[in-house]
């Protein structure tokens, strides 16, 4: 593709599935390019077909086994599929591993499967802050499946809930990992559990104690109460039983307007708040405020809700 591509070309390249096209566009929006917001513009309205499936859970879980094992049963049910790898990035050099990648070479050669890790730049959460506009791009792009891999940081990693339709929480047994599940962040992202490497001793018990601890939740009548399965990644046992389960929740989720009307307002927000930073940097007067409230805080002379709200005030 030329340097000078538009962003009207570059959409309808993603439009037929150019993966050129794709990692291009993925780009655009991770250097936070000016042309980022003109491609989501143009690609906002062919979007929302595709099922967004969030992959969470600790470090050494078998995450990326588990999304490559996926992927090659979606792919033997003819589902095309598009894979985000979120990467952790170095505090010291600000650079990634994105070994995902690496892990999923399997599928290099099958133009129905589409792979890209991407740098998480320190964003919390477990996402890349351009996951959401990368999820838009490959959906645009007509892939069936969109999964999401979080970093893996444990329990802080709750934003997947604001992008995934079905969040799958993974576990293995003997790591502490049946703690954790008791814990209300891993409860309330779940919507279904993996307790992966079950070969391992001490499978059934983490399966228990999951089970155990979601009886402690209350769940309506009809409501969904989250699964537990056990998974050898590894030799993709289980793997067939669970994609089963991701479409039985995906027939009911397509119904649940309240989901999606609180991801729409939580990207909003998010939305607005950027720009709001965006656009209150672009003056110097308005960059110098912001070097000097800082320093004030440093040095204890203002609370940060004192010097928020003179920056708004003075930005009217």
């Amino acid at each position: 593709m030329k340097a000078h591509v538009t962003t009207e070309s570059l959409a309808e390249g993603i439009l037929a599935r150019d993966h050129r096209a794709i990692a291009r566009a993925i780009t655009m929006v991770e250097n936070e390019s000016p042309k980022g917001p003109m491609l989501i513009r143009e690609l906002f309205g062919r979007s929302g077909r595709a099922q967004i499936i969030g992959v969470t859970g600790a470090p050494g879980v078998g995450k990326s086994t588990l999304v490559d094992c996926m992927t090659t049963e979606w792919r033997r049910r003819q589902r095309t599929v598009g894979i985000l790898a979120i990467d952790p990035t170095s505090p010291f050099s600000g650079g990634a591993v994105l070994g995902d990648r690496i892990r999923m070479q399997s599928h290099a050669g099958d133009p129905g499967v589409y792979v890209r890790s991407m740098a998480s730049r320190g964003h919390l959460g477990g996402l890349a802050q351009a996951t959401n506009d990368a999820v838009v791009i490959l959906d645009a792009a007509g892939l069936d499946v969109v999964i999401v891999e979080t970093v893996g940081v444990g329990q802080g990693e709750v934003d997947i809930v604001r992008t995934a339709d079905v969040s799958i929480v993974v576990m293995v047994p003997g790591a502490g990992d049946d703690v954790q599940a008791i814990k209300a962040g891993i409860m309330e992202i779940a919507d279904i559990f993996v307790v992966n490497k079950a070969d391992r001793e001490g499978a059934d018990r983490a399966v228990n104690q999951i089970e155990a601890a979601l009886m402690l939740q209350v769940y309506g009548p009809g409501e969904w109460c989250p699964p537990v399965f056990k998974a050898e990644a590894a030799r993709g046992t289980g793997v067939a039983e669970l994609l089963d389960a991701v479409a039985q929740f995906g027939e009911r989720y397509e119904r649940n307007r309240d989901r999606l009307r609180a991801r729409a307002e939580v990207r909003l927000r998010e939305t607005l708040s950027r720009q709001f930073l965006v656009r209150l940097e672009r003056h110097d007067d308005m960059r110098v405020a912001l070097q000097e409230a800082v320093e004030r805080i440093v040095r204890r002379d203002v609370d940060p809700y004192t010097a928020a709200a003179e920056i708004m005030e003075r930005a009217g």
